[in-house]
């Protein structure tokens, strides 16, 4: 058969390679601590559970649902936004219920984004992000972001050497996998760029309540004007631990959501109705089991991050996310991070995420996924401990030997 040229564009899997390793490890009896994906551990609550369980008794909600969601859903999303960034929207024709953010992301960009078409990514980011626009067959431009960087700098750079003009703009913060964060001048700024350059913009908020001391995410939608040129992307899945439940939605501008609408309409019949009855109950009473979450996602980062320290891997306690963006310890650096997630996975028995896989600004950073209790953490910084003592000579020599062949 033909090769298929959408699915061509796409590169291998990175992360599949330390899965891989990780699970033939596993199979030859090793204890490998997964920290590499972001598949949240945490139970979901259980008055999510139970109107779940109550919903799927009842045969009604085993029928078609709707693809764009039911009212009360869009409603209760709807609702969150006014009550947490005082932003108004129509449920009937500024929101759509999703099946997760992967979804509402992806769809929007090929509802929006015709062949040829410019699109700013940051790099390194989460790979739906790039790689919906390759899907989509837009041409993808990457905009490095760091926190040593200006950003918008380099946005303008970026657009000054691009032609033709781009159509699009991809972010979200806080930042997955740097764990970098905004205040909402940063947004006003975005909404005043994507003014000037007549571009749409997409922001992805799925880790909108994973904050830590004191900071609270803001919302792209809550700056005047963002309506106008984008949409704002929301998950139940961290906020709620319903990573499994798949539910999201796209909210903002009307024009976006209504292609968004019409392209799922012929695509999906909706999430399963039970699903989306839950996650109005979810939205919509007590918030108390968010707070839980965010505790239990802290406490986490807190012995990840102190057990690293003490270990002599320098690194500093995000204040937002579920995760750990780490610059790999000098005496790794040349191996690559791919290179070094191995060497994790089969030395340290740890699994975490190559810088790489996010991105081609990525190849100095692992990413740690706070997937696993306080317990299990603390025994990998223990493997941790015992590899960098181990493993840093050997590797430096190395490279000292290899510097030298060279010369």
């Amino acid at each position: 058969m033909e090769e298929f040229r959408r699915i061509k564009r796409l590169p291998p899997y990175v992360f599949q390679v330390v899965n891989d390793l990780k699970m033939r490890l596993r199979r030859a009896g090793e204890d490998i601590i997964d920290l590499g994906m972001g598949n949240p551990d945490i139970p979901t609550p259980d008055h999510i559970v139970e109107k779940m369980i109550e919903a799927v008794r009842n045969p009604r909600n085993h029928r078609y649902s709707a693809s764009a969601g039911i009212p009360k859903l869009r409603m209760a999303f709807a609702d969150w936004w006014k009550r947490r960034h005082d932003v108004d929207l129509d449920p009937n024709t500024e929101v759509v219920a999703t099946m997760g953010a992967k979804d509402a992301l992806a769809h929007l960009v090929l509802a929006t984004i015709t062949p040829g078409d410019v699109v700013f990514v940051p790099s390194p980011t989460y790979p739906i992000h790039p790689y919906s626009v390759v899907i989509a067959g837009g041409d993808l431009r990457h905009v490095r972001i760091s926190i040593e960087r200006d950003f918008f700098d380099d946005l303008t750079t970026a657009v000054r050497l691009t032609w033709p003009s781009p159509k699009m703009l991809i972010i979200s913060f806080p930042h997955n996998p740097t764990t970098m964060v905004v205040d909402k001048d940063f947004f006003k700024r975005i909404v005043e760029f994507a003014q000037e350059y007549k571009i749409m913009v997409v922001h992805d908020l799925a880790y909108a309540d994973l904050t830590f001391e004191g900071y609270s995410a803001p919302s792209f939608l809550s700056v005047p004007g963002a309506k106008d040129v984008g949409v704002e992307i929301l998950s139940l899945s961290k906020s709620y631990s319903m990573a499994g439940w798949r539910v999201g939605c796209a909210a903002g501008n009307p024009n976006m959501i209504e292609a968004l609408r019409r392209l799922k309409s012929y695509i999906d019949y909706g999430i399963f109705q039970p699903i989306q009855i839950a996650s109005i109950i979810a939205l919509n009473e007590d918030q108390g089991c968010v707070r839980h979450i965010v505790d239990e996602y802290r406490d986490r980062r807190d012995a990840l991050c102190s057990g690293l320290n003490d270990c002599g891997w320098e690194v500093v306690p995000p204040i937002a996310t579920m995760f750990l963006w780490a610059k790999i310890p000098e005496p790794f650096l040349s191996l690559g991070s791919l290179e070094f997630s191995k060497m994790m996975t089969e030395k340290a028995k740890v699994a975490v995420s190559p810088g790489i896989g996010f991105g081609p600004y990525g190849d100095e950073h692992v990413r740690f996924a706070l997937v696993e209790n306080r317990k299990r953490i603390n025994q990998a910084v223990r493997g941790i401990r015992t590899f960098l003592a181990h493993e840093a000579p050997n590797v430096e020599h190395m490279d000292k030997q290899a510097r030298s062949a060279i010369v």
